[in-house]
């Protein structure tokens, strides 16, 4: 069989553990032959191909990032010659030139919704879950997150030692727009005061409190794990009534209307972060800083988990081919797979339940959440 493989949406660690285990795999117990297509589904569009061989693959367990790089390119709305374009038939034309019996799309959420629709559009596809986020739908985790978790969590443990040197509160703020699984997660691990998620909207009056009541205690510090999507109770409830607006008027101006006010409210969380801080500061009498960890959480070596991880779902996905099971994502079961239709996966955020057991423990614990 031929087989087409890209990564697309944003890079992050297993991506190559991912496309090795696919590769070895397929080439050795199934004899298929295995096509690389750079920059994602731009790089499908200008058949940008890489016979995968063995020297490709052979040394890119341990790296980060992808060796076909990446891009957010969309197959239906793509930026060609300045103009925004549907090149979803080109895409087509490409996949049947290169004789592909299957593509085969490394990716997250995003990446999901175009593999159905090139799904839709005739291709066999099958898809594997990556992002640090951990917010696919339908599996228990993906790869990228545990190396993620592992290097937020170490952030959290150095920042300690000078919040308490100086007395400081300390924000920080940790990757995870809808979801919170990343700064849940390692703010657990790393011993947060406090922890705040974009499912659980919080009141700073609430953070403040938690705050001078360790102080009070004579712990002098605290440590803010914040996901970049957090809002307040104010921002959130805000938010909640325009989409409800939206969703009952029939006016095309006032829906445009309404979604400039809500992309404002969104646009917020670019500073909201230093804005909390200030906040916290005047209602608590503590120096605040910030720490933004940026785009650390996603680089870098993999961690042996996200190896074993993307390892697993790569050699699943070869033996899902062989068996032309096709349109289908390869999801995470515990220490096995499961295929899951991608129709069942596209459009889907994995959000954190208010009750699972992680924010129950952190709560046993004394942490607050801001609710």
């Amino acid at each position: 069989m031929h087989i087409g493989i890209l990564t697309a949406g944003g890079d992050c660690p297993g991506l190559n553990a991912a496309i090795r285990g696919v590769g070895k795999s397929a080439q050795q117990n199934y004899d298929s032959q295995v096509i690389g297509f750079r920059n994602g589904f731009r790089g499908l569009m200008e058949n940008q191909a890489v016979p995968m061989q063995g020297d490709i693959l052979s040394g890119i367990l341990t790296i980060g990032g992808t060796v076909l790089g990446t891009s957010r390119d969309k197959p239906h709305r793509m930026v060609v010659g300045g103009k925004i374009q549907d090149m979803t038939n080109v895409i087509v034309e490409n996949y049947h030139a290169n004789h592909l019996d299957v593509l085969i799309c490394l990716g997250g959420g995003g990446t999901q919704k175009n593999a159905q629709h090139l799904m839709n559009n005739g291709l066999n596809i099958i898809t594997l879950p990556k992002t640090i986020d951990n917010d696919v739908a339908e599996t228990d985790v993906t790869f990228g997150f545990y190396t993620a978790l592992d290097i937020a969590t170490e952030a959290i443990d150095r920042l300690h030692s000078t919040a308490h040197s100086h007395h400081r509160i300390i924000l920080v703020e940790i990757m995870g727009h809808r979801a919170g699984w990343l700064a849940l997660g390692s703010g657990i691990a790393g011993g947060a005061d406090v922890i705040l998620i974009p499912e659980i909207p919080y009141n700073v009056e609430s953070v403040a409190t938690a705050i001078k009541k360790r102080a009070s205690s004579g712990k002098k510090f605290s440590i803010v794990a914040v996901a970049e999507g957090a809002l307040s109770k104010i921002d959130d409830d805000k938010l909640k009534k325009l989409e409800s607006q939206k969703e009952a008027t029939e006016s095309k101006e006032e829906k445009k209307s309404i979604k400039k006010s809500i992309k404002k409210i969104e646009d917020q969380k670019a500073d909201h972060s230093f804005k909390l801080a200030q906040e916290l500061e005047i209602l608590t009498g503590l120096e605040s800083r910030v720490t933004i960890l940026g785009h650390l959480q996603r680089g870098g070596i993999p961690s042996s988990n996200d190896r074993l991880l993307a390892t697993r779902l790569g050699t699943a996905c070869a033996k899902l081919v062989h068996e032309k099971q096709f349109g289908v994502m390869v999801a995470a079961r515990g220490d096995s797979y499961q295929p899951v239709p991608i129709n069942e996966v596209a459009g889907r955020n994995k959000l954190v339940p208010i009750d699972h057991p992680w924010i129950l423990s952190a709560r046993d614990v004394g942490t607050n959440f801001g609710d």
